[in-house]
């Protein structure tokens, strides 16, 4: 009897902490989730808070978040008075914390003044890739280096 009890808590226990090991792996990854406007080099993203719109992006659900009247309302799209911003120029944020519009006036006040240019990003589909860019300005870094002025 003895015998069958151990048999029981060895097979018990033998199936238990395989099972345990493996709920500890959590691999986050949604690169192919993430918009083609979004910003390049992130292999994680919860949202993308947008200054231009004031609003936020689920990347999961792809939906936009954005308050209206006195509460905070969840659609596919934007509303039409959003429409003159191009996605792919604007400035976004990446929030990976949940319901990031709990914390929205700290979030507002810190990225209200992120335009069109002011800070401009690469996109995750740029056509040129990154490549491009550091070609393009490698006589301009040369001469950045020889500048008289540099350090002041």
């Amino acid at each position: 009897m003895k015998r069958l009890l151990y048999a029981t808590v060895a097979l018990g226990f033998l199936t238990i902490v395989p099972t345990l090991s493996r709920a500890q792996v959590n691999v986050r990854i949604n690169i192919g989730a993430q918009p083609n406007w979004g910003p390049a080099g992130y292999d994680y993203v919860r949202y993308y808070y947008i200054p231009e719109a004031d609003a936020y992006y689920d990347v999961s659900s792809r939906r936009y978040t954005y308050f209206h009247g006195n509460r905070w309302i969840t659609r596919a799209a934007l509303p039409s008075r959003f429409a003159r911003i191009d996605l792919y120029r604007t400035h976004k944020v990446v929030i990976n914390h949940a319901h990031p519009w709990k914390n929205h006036k700290k979030i507002r006040k810190q990225y209200a003044h992120y335009g069109y240019d002011r800070h401009p990003q690469r996109v995750r589909n740029d056509y040129y890739g990154h490549k491009h860019y550091d070609k393009k300005h490698k006589k301009h870094d040369k001469k950045y280096k020889k500048h008289p002025r540099r350090g002041r």
